[in-house]
């Protein structure tokens, strides 16, 4: 068995080196830039939802429960559109220090959740590839497969979802490959 303590450095490692790619991924090459597009009317559509919405999930047209959902009135918004959700951040100056800090928890707690799943599956010694795959798919889980119930239940483009699941497996490859690199002999 192996020990959490064992486990500290490519936690850690794997944290510094999926930073870094999400850093290249997001500023260098701008792979997610396409997915983001402008509303044509965007100041009227501000105006409309009004400076004072407080942040949170929104659905629209809204609905309470099935039964609602059934009337004449909600059958024709559903039909004639738009069908959507809105999130609502809070108001400011976008700062980018919260967002990445809570990205580097968010990673530091996928790769200590990953070596939680390796201490109760491999051994001292293990073979690396053994490591790299265990490790690789459990990382993958973690930082991927929300993408797919998002698109087929919040109807989240599914061009979004695949990128995302790509940088998924690429963060999920670094950190199944720092883990086989440092796993304990």
């Amino acid at each position: 068995m192996v020990e959490w303590s064992q486990l500290a450095l490519p936690i850690l490692l794997s944290v510094v080196f999926v930073f870094i790619a999400s850093s290249v991924i997001h500023m260098v090459l701008k792979w997610h830039n396409p997915e983001y597009r402008q509303l044509p009317n965007e100041d009227q559509v501000r105006a409309a939802i009004g400076a004072g919405l407080a942040p949170g999930q929104y659905v629209f047209p809204h609905c309470k429960d099935g039964k609602a959902m059934q009337s004449p009135e909600m059958v024709k918004k559903f039909e004639e559109g738009p069908l959507g959700t809105l999130w609502v951040k809070k108001a400011g100056k976008i700062q980018l220090g919260p967002f990445l800090m809570k990205w580097v928890l968010y990673t530091l707690v996928v790769s200590a959740l990953c070596g939680y799943v390796a201490t109760f599956s491999l051994v001292r010694g293990m073979d690396t590839m053994h490591v790299f795959r265990l490790i690789a798919m459990t990382a993958w889980l973690a930082y991927s497969w929300q993408g797919p119930s998002d698109s087929i239940w919040k109807g989240k483009p599914w061009s979004s979802t695949f990128r995302e699941m790509v940088d998924g497996l690429v963060y999920a490859l670094i950190t199944a490959g720092t883990f086989a690199w440092q796993w304990p002999h």
